[in-house]
């Protein structure tokens, strides 16, 4: 019996909720580990004041506003600038030239790209790496909400606790206490909303960055998408991911680790 049969068994309200919450919004809960996701659902419907899944799915049925806290609240858009700021050194002084090496514009793709902090911070690193190469940057999320925030490009200090003053100066502009991602970085990243449990992917990446994604989902869903990962790269293409998410199995879905976090397409 995998986790989210058990927790079915243990509570029949949650088969009506994963559907529900299903039909609303293409989430599927049941891809999702069922351990944490009953303690983050059991948060929020404290926070709502519900007493249960069968309850707290009418509520999402007929209130629109919580539908759309519970699904930012699923989504967990969290991210900033340069995040663990070792593994974007990694990336710009031996992974991105390596690649560069073998192709001289690059076809990246930001999967899970949260308020857009990670694709931009690539477009910064290659306009330093490779001056006036327009590169593809493909940067989808399953939250249409934080993709138009993403696209607006405006963040606050928090979200660039890691980037340099010189970035800074070359690459924001403050505004009041914000800072706006100058055009000339915003105009490099393509924003789209994506469905990784659902939707096609595209093939042909040189480079697929998605991290801190999947550690919410179960140990099958993360084989999948990693399969799916790699016949979306190039021969030669890299997956890199968040710092909790080294692939056990690396070896057996196609992957030859290359550095910590860093998994090339064998």
């Amino acid at each position: 019996m995998t986790e989210t049969t058990a927790a079915m068994a243990a509570d029949p309200g949650y088969a009506l909720f994963t559907q529900k919450v299903k039909q609303l919004t293409g989430i599927d809960l049941s891809r999702y580990k069922s351990n944490q996701m009953e303690r983050r659902l059991g948060t929020m419907m404290r926070r709502v004041g519900v007493d249960g899944y069968a309850t707290y799915a009418r509520l999402i049925e007929r209130d629109a506003t919580a539908l759309k806290e519970l699904k930012e609240f699923i989504t967990i858009n969290v991210s900033e600038f340069f995040r663990n700021p070792e593994k974007f050194d990694e990336l710009k002084g031996s992974i991105l030239p390596q690649l560069l090496q073998q192709s001289p514009r690059l076809n990246i793709w930001s999967a899970g790209c949260s308020n857009g902090a990670e694709p931009y911070t690539v477009a910064m690193i290659l306009d330093e790496l490779t001056p006036g190469v327009q590169h593809r940057i493909l940067a989808t999320d399953l939250d249409e909400e934080v993709l138009k925030a993403a696209r607006a490009g405006v963040y606050q200090e928090r979200d660039l606790k890691s980037v340099s003053d010189g970035v800074r100066r070359r690459y924001f502009t403050l505004s009041g206490e914000a800072w706006q991602v100058k055009p000339a970085i915003l105009s490099r990243v393509e924003f789209r909303q994506h469905n990784l449990l659902r939707d096609p992917f595209e093939s042909g990446f040189d480079l697929i960055i998605c991290r801190n994604v999947v550690i919410y989902f179960t140990e099958e869903t993360k084989d999948e998408l990693y399969r799916r990962f790699h016949q979306s790269l190039r021969s030669g293409g890299l997956l890199f991911v968040g710092g909790t998410e080294s692939i056990l199995r690396a070896r057996d879905l196609g992957f030859t680790p290359v550095a910590p976090f860093f998994y090339q397409k064998a």
